[in-house]
């Protein structure tokens, strides 16, 4: 294990279009031979379809918008329309953006992703008593076995023997914000603040858990999350206990944040090109395989093509989907007020092709 440091000793165009879509000033998008008024109304009916009051997307092609907008409604009781800066909770695509956080500290010399977690002092006793919970998530945890690592947790392939299968788990990748905070002396959500949202320009994204109250501007414009019944009627959802301050979420953002986040970790600003090779390349198992998945995100090819992908989801209240095709240098993220983005997709397994939203993009942009 290489010594750490303390990181204290380190120095779119607007779419002018029929139907509800709320305009937000967005950077001046680039000109392609997309039809991009035609997707947007292939998501206005998918949104419609899926019963999703509100809606919120962006699409960036080579590090430059090319739309950024919103659909339907953020509040339907106030009559507020959704728009590319309507600030959402981003469930578990604030997955990649933890994972950032801890790259952005192991390039710092602060942190080592390879270092056993056995050197934390709180790991063990956190094993062992997650181990003897009934939660399904702690189904085959072994704190008996030597060798587990931060990474391991990041790339969810901790449960059983560390690096023999995959397996899911947002238990364990939230407790990955612990070592990040140890070596750091600061709170996670210091840490998302000053290695992501700062210098990717993300003004309208903040941290909320259950010692810090969202920042109250985006609390007041906050999109509104709703049920939807069985008859497609959406009634606003029961607000939700905050969790702790782990990395498996915690992020409220916009659309236009995250294409800002896009364009940031794409143009080496946040992290080295090494670093993001890391985070979007299958992680090796012991036996020779990969998962599935690499630093927080998930991993596939489809029709020929790489794409990394993360989902968002919290049942009756958001979903959302942040989409890249690297061999296309375009990127999609689309957020909902409520779970209709979701597409029931097993989390054991990368298939974001079923995700109609994922198809209506790959087919406008990529041509699959």
């Amino acid at each position: 294990m290489r010594p750490l440091l303390k990181r204290s000793q380190w120095l779119a165009l607007p779419l002018l279009l029929s139907f509800c879509v709320a305009l937000a000033s967005v950077p001046e998008p680039i000109a392609a031979p997309y039809d991009v008024a035609a997707f947007v109304q292939r998501l206005d009916t998918l949104r419609k379809d899926a019963h999703i009051p509100g809606l919120s997307f962006a699409v960036v092609q080579d590090q430059r918008i090319v739309v950024a907008a919103g659909l339907g409604l953020a509040n339907i009781e106030q009559g507020v329309p959704a728009t590319a800066e309507t600030p959402y909770d981003i469930a578990s695509v604030a997955k990649p953006l933890s994972a950032v956080v801890a790259l952005h500290l192991d390039e710092q010399g602060v942190l080592d992703l390879d270092a056993p977690l056995a050197g934390y002092s709180d790991w063990q006793a956190f094993c062992e008593g997650f181990s003897r919970q009934p939660s399904v998530l702690a189904k085959g945890l072994r704190c008996d076995v030597p060798g587990e690592t931060l990474r391991h947790l990041l790339s969810h392939t901790a449960t059983g023997i560390p690096g023999t299968h995959f397996s899911y788990n947002p238990v364990l990748y939230s407790w990955a914000s612990r070592p990040m905070m140890a070596v750091s002396d600061e709170s996670f959500s210091a840490l998302v603040e000053q290695d992501v949202f700062v210098p990717a320009g993300m003004t309208r994204s903040a941290r909320k858990y259950r010692d810090l109250p969202l920042r109250a501007d985006l609390a007041a414009q906050q999109a509104q999350p709703y049920r939807i019944d069985a008859d497609g009627k959406a009634a606003p959802a029961p607000p939700r206990s905050p969790q702790g301050d782990g990395a498996a979420g915690g992020d409220v953002s916009t659309a236009l944040d995250l294409a800002r986040f896009d364009i940031a970790l794409d143009s080496g600003k946040l992290i080295s090109a090494t670093s993001r090779q890391q985070m979007m390349t299958p992680t090796p198992m012991r036996d020779g395989r990969t998962a599935q998945y690499g630093l927080g995100w998930f991993i596939q090819t489809y029709k020929g093509h790489k794409l990394v992908w993360h989902s968002g989801w919290w049942d009756d209240a958001y979903s959302a989907l942040y989409l890249k095709v690297p061999d296309r240098n375009v990127s999609f993220i689309v957020l909902a007020n409520s779970e209709g983005v979701w597409w029931n997709n097993p989390p054991e397994r990368a298939e974001v092709q079923r995700s109609a939203f994922a198809q209506a993009f790959l087919s406008a942009f990529v041509g699959i």
